[in-house]
């Protein structure tokens, strides 16, 4: 397949597009050990073979790369201590890009058959020049690889540098046994590259500033399906691989896989599910319809959606987040599938990452409220659109709750509750996604959206900064220099307009923010959780359990509910006697609810050291396999009375857990306090500090990437 740069004409044109203007170099990253600003890179093309029995993946990456100025010594790449380069060459880029893929053998046993070769002529390839390389430490989540290149090597002309590599134990890639699946019948491997973590997939410029398009071909065993974010796929039955082509310039972390027993369901003219047969018609049922509606509002608000295909894979618990905007296939965890508006909202949340985050993308992870909160705010904006402004305030009031719990525990001086958020070198970005970057991020955005005084005239201006920097990555004030552009009227009104409208304090402030929506139409929805919550804190006991009939949560949102019992933890310990009648009047019901409810409840039932309905945590523990609904509890458990009963549940259920939530449990129950933050995770604890314990969790932080 042919290697394009990123401004290539539609297939079928017949001229050759003219050469671009030299782009400027992406932003520094701290986060990357790269020379990602002596080159550009025009397409990146892999060669992988998925090896389940050996956890291990063997790949061919083919970059193809302009150097900036001439005679660059040398071509640095992130990489990990994970991935084992096997040799690197170098050649002239021809005007198709033919690989044949021969990859190493595995460890013991006969080797598997090759990787059959790009279908090009016999004799196309040109020939490869050997180069030297090395491996050189650079932080705890990755490496650096320096490749010499050849001596004067000219600026602007295109060439290839080709890399054969294995990656085992990768932090990117999670291999899981067939009884980690759902039907316990084919193994199953999906990568997360969201922040850094990709290096460890493939070497490549691990920083959200570079984007290229690029190619795939993957052998896997027969049976298993294979997906990956791309616009074109198709399957070559006689050769036994899959074909991938992304035509769009992505970062190197959306770059993203997938592969098992994965059936899939259209659920609209443009979208299709993708699950575990046992989960399929549960997906199906929950979805059909509903996505296409999405994304028309979507359309309707910002533009064209871009990437062709939107589909949906469901993943099995072990996956460590809610989401993933992977572009053209969301990334979802198969758990949430219960819980229909947090369903709704995360799927929807990752539909708006289709223009904010995967279209135009943040240059530098230190600015990531430039995808997440622009994700946040068009995500309430379509949910607006589709569901009323009732509905949208009450979620708004859910999570700007939880900003404000995170607030009390991290201090209003907290250098993470900066919107421009200083990243240290050897500190994980991943570190840096926290309910700021969401919260704060989203009211930011509020805040310019009311400062134009019309949300149709912003959604306009966003339309607009979609499609000027659509496949590129921006900084803060790319989008402010916009935002002044567009409402010139705005400008006019300071003369130090940045001061006067206070952007500085916006992005560079600690603490809350500076303004919050106005929420009032969601008080039919908010106004009863109050009045329940004051009920049970302020009130005559007697009278809270008379009005808890009254109140029938049965009718109410989850939304709802999960916001009443958020209230409830967040005063714990509670009287002991408050627990007791609360046990008694909600404890059945809530019990028959979604996992996003019994979670909560579980945890006061913890905190509170009530041993009634202990029962209960047992079964839950049990039954669920989930990093989102096991680590809050274990946290919780471990800060008191109930650590002898955590170790005992554990030690019952750590057969059922993927290794990477089982190491992370162990190291809760070891310590007593602190989820693991190890690469790939979602942490919990915020650059590496510790929380007092049973104060954040998991559940604290919004976990949709």
């Amino acid at each position: 397949m042919a290697a394009q740069c990123c401004c290539r004409k539609a297939p079928g044109a017949e001229a050759a597009p003219a050469r671009p203007p030299p782009e400027p170099p992406p932003a520094l990253d701290v986060a990357s050990a790269s020379s990602a600003q002596l080159f550009r890179l025009r397409h990146l093309q892999l060669g992988l073979e998925l090896r389940p029995g050996a956890r291990e993946l063997a790949g061919c990456l083919v970059l193809e790369l302009c150097a900036r100025r001439p005679a660059p010594r040398a071509l640095v790449l992130d990489a990990h201590p994970a991935l084992r380069l096997h040799s690197a060459a170098f050649r002239r880029a021809p005007a198709a890009t033919p690989c044949a893929f021969a990859f190493p053998a595995p460890g013991p046993g006969p080797p598997p058959p090759p990787l059959p070769a790009f279908a090009e002529a016999p004799g196309s390839e040109p020939a490869c020049r050997p180069l030297a390389f090395r491996s050189d430490p650079f932080t705890d989540y990755g490496s650096s690889l320096t490749v010499t290149l050849p001596p004067e090597l000219p600026a602007h002309q295109p060439f290839q540098v080709v890399l054969r590599y294995t990656s085992t134990d990768a932090p990117a890639i999670w291999w899981l046994d067939p009884e980690l699946t759902y039907g316990n019948a084919k193994p199953f491997v999906f990568t997360q590259g969201h922040s850094v973590c990709n290096r460890s997939f493939f070497p490549c410029f691990d920083t959200p500033a570079v984007k290229s398009t690029y190619s795939a071909v993957v052998k896997a065993p027969s049976g298993v399906q294979v997906l990956m974010s791309a616009t074109r796929s198709t399957y070559v039955e006689e050769e036994g691989v899959y074909h991938f082509h992304m035509e769009h310039p992505v970062p190197a972390y959306l770059v993203a896989l997938v592969a098992g027993d994965l059936k899939p369901a259209d659920i609209g003219p443009r979208s299709r599910v993708w699950a575990e047969p046992c989960l399929l018609p549960t997906a199906t049922s929950k979805l059909s319809g509903v996505v296409e509606q999405w994304l028309s509002a979507a359309e309707r608000l910002y533009g064209p959606y871009m990437w062709g295909r939107y589909d949906i894979v469901f993943l099995p618990p072990s996956f460590p987040i809610v989401a993933m905007e992977n572009p053209c296939l969301t990334f979802i965890i198969s758990s949430i599938l219960e819980s229909d508006e947090f369903l709704v909202i995360d799927v929807i949340h990752e539909v708006a990452h289709s223009w904010f985050g995967n279209a135009v993308t943040n240059a530098t992870w230190e600015e990531m409220w430039l995808s997440e909160g622009l994700a946040t705010y068009a995500q309430r904006r379509i949910t607006t659109e589709t569901y009323g402004a009732a509905f949208t305030c009450l979620e708004t009031a859910f999570r700007l709750d939880a900003l404000h719990r995170q607030m009390r525990l991290l201090g209003e001086d907290s250098p993470v509750s900066k919107l421009q958020v200083k990243l240290e070198p050897g500190v994980n970005p991943s570190h840096l996604m926290n309910l700021f970057t969401y919260e704060k991020g989203y009211c930011f955005v509020y805040y310019l959206s009311q400062l134009c005084g019309d949300p149709k005239r912003f959604d306009d201006f966003l339309r607009a900064y979609v499609e000027k920097y659509k496949f590129t990555s921006v900084v803060a004030q790319d989008l402010l220099d916009s935002f002044l552009s567009f409402f010139p009227e705005l400008k006019e009104q300071s003369v130090d307009c940045r001061a006067g409208l206070e952007f500085e304090r916006w992005l560079n402030a600690t603490g809350p923010p500076l303004a919050e929506p106005d929420l009032s139409q969601g008080s039919s929805l908010t106004r009863p959780v109050e009045a329940l919550f004051q009920l049970w804190t302020a009130g005559p006991l007697d009278q809270a359990a008379a009005s808890a009939s009254a109140a029938d949560i049965s009718k109410w949102r989850t939304f709802q509910t999960a916001l009443f019992l958020d209230r409830l933890l967040d005063g714990c310990p509670l009287p002991q006697e408050v627990v007791t009648s609360l046990s008694k009047c909600y404890s059945s019901l809530l019990d028959s609810m979604n996992a996003e409810i019994r979670i909560r409840w579980l945890q006061i039932v913890v905190r509170n050291d009530y041993y009634p309905d202990l029962h209960r945590v047992r079964r839950f523990l049990e039954s669920q396999v989930s990093r989102m609904y096991t680590v809050p509890l274990y946290e919780d458990l471990c800060t008191g009375a109930l650590k002898s009963f955590a170790l005992e549940v554990f030690y019952q259920t750590q057969g059922r857990l993927h290794p990477n939530l089982r190491r992370t449990i162990q190291q809760i129950l070891s310590q007593g306090l602190g989820p693991s933050t190890e690469p790939g995770d979602t942490p919990a604890l915020l650059l590496g500090e510790e929380a007092p314990s049973g104060t954040l969790s998991l559940r604290d932080v919004n976990v949709s990437a």
